[in-house]
């Protein structure tokens, strides 16, 4: 799997908390990652080479949750985007997922 990342600050319109849904009780993250406003693009990470066909956009959010505050996600076939509220969690990600196995399948990174 490759991950990667782009990032930068907070634009009007930029997914945040405030994006957030709510459904069943806990908050959910949206399905849409901001890939049209270039100040956004710092915080958001890349997730290459992804088993689709056995991980859920679900695995990913717990996966990467831990370096943030995950504002959307969205999965596709043999790739995924996770958006972050700051650049420091994307790089974070990036850091930490270097080399993790997820279904079988190698993770590394890409700046």
């Amino acid at each position: 799997m490759l991950v990667s990342y782009r990032a930068v600050g907070g634009p009007p319109g930029m997914l945040t908390e405030g994006n957030w849904r709510r459904m069943t009780g806990k908050l959910q993250t949206s399905n849409v990652t901001n890939k049209n406003d270039p100040r956004s693009l710092n915080s958001r990470v890349f997730i290459g080479n992804l088993n689709t066909a056995i991980v859920k956009k679900t695995d990913i959010e717990v996966i990467f949750a831990k370096y943030g505050k995950i504002v959307g996600c969205s999965v596709h076939k043999g790739y995924a985007f996770v958006q972050y509220l700051n650049e420091r969690n994307a790089r974070a990600a990036v850091a930490g997922e270097n080399a993790r196995i997820i279904a079988g399948q190698p993770l590394g990174e890409s700046f």
